[in-house]
């Protein structure tokens, strides 16, 4: 009777392992044999294809470029916001629905939310037309302005993402205890003291998974900029997208998307590295 009961543990976690194995692991193995093969037999013929591609630096380069402008804001921001809402007695929930508010909507409709606005005839024209501010209706989002495109893609990426961010704070910011608070506030601490001595390292693991989640989706953003850029401003997603789609050529995207996983698996590693948790010291 006992050795029976044993594998009930196991039976509970065996649809998710299906489940995992069918829609994860599987076609994870397909896109790696995918991207080192060619014709079925092992080759880096298409890693040298991704590599050749006009695109290919670029597309590196703002990915970066659009991560390192994104994810710092956000946290800050985040930080700031979920400091806010812990002081607030009345009202929280209001106030976190508000914030969280571009959570429902998708990706490339928050892409073409920003793009009614930055467009030649979108309402920031509009309205600097109509205050003096400008002679003529401005290109915003041109090859030819590509600070104002990049700014204009951080912008959005940077309100489409943030609430995410927040909520993960906001449930690290509620798991520090008062006692600690009160504490400090009888030893003569300030606030700024407060915040980088008790709330900082005590919400910690939630920074952690916000940094990691918010830089591994930013690696893997697409929709806005596509729909604000297109192939003005290409990003790796962009570029594994453009090769299946439009190339039909499949192990070159396949390449792409195994550079992307690598990437986002590095990223994953350094966080785990430099915002260490210590279990010991957790609440």
């Amino acid at each position: 009777m006992t050795q029976n009961r044993l594998w009930i543990p196991y039976l509970l976690i065996l649809p998710t392992v299906v489940f995992l194995g069918l829609l994860f692991v599987i076609p994870l193995v397909q896109t790696l044999w995918l991207a080192v093969s060619d014709n079925g037999v092992p080759s880096l013929a298409n890693m040298q294809t991704m590599v050749s591609d006009i695109n290919f630096g670029r597309s590196i380069l703002n990915t970066f470029l659009l991560t390192l402008a994104v994810v710092p804001v956000q946290i800050a921001m985040a930080l700031a916001m979920g400091t806010m809402v812990s002081k607030v007695n009345g009202g929280r929930e209001t106030i976190l629905w508000i914030w969280t508010i571009p959570l429902g909507i998708s990706d490339l409709a928050a892409g073409m939310v920003w793009l009614s606005i930055l467009q030649n005839t979108g309402y920031l024209n509009t309205l600097l037309f109509n205050m003096g501010l400008i002679e003529r209706q401005t290109a915003w989002l041109t090859y030819q302005t590509p600070v104002a495109l990049f700014v204009g893609i951080a912008i959005a990426e940077i309100w489409r993402g943030t609430a995410i961010v927040m909520i993960i704070i906001v449930a690290g910011l509620n798991q520090v205890p008062k006692e600690f608070k009160e504490a400090a506030e009888i030893f003569g601490a300030g606030p700024w003291t407060q915040f980088t001595r008790i709330t900082l390292p005590l919400i910690r693991p939630a920074l952690q998974s916000a940094l990691i989640l918010r830089t591994v989706l930013a690696f893997e953003g697409f929709a806005v900029v596509y729909a604000l850029g297109g192939r003005n401003f290409p990003v790796l997603v962009g570029e594994a997208y453009n090769w299946q789609n439009q190339n039909q050529n499949y192990s070159v995207a396949a390449a792409y998307a195994v550079l992307i996983m690598i990437i986002s698996l590095a990223a994953t590693v350094f966080y785990l590295k430099v915002v260490k948790v210590d279990p010991e010291r957790l609440p």
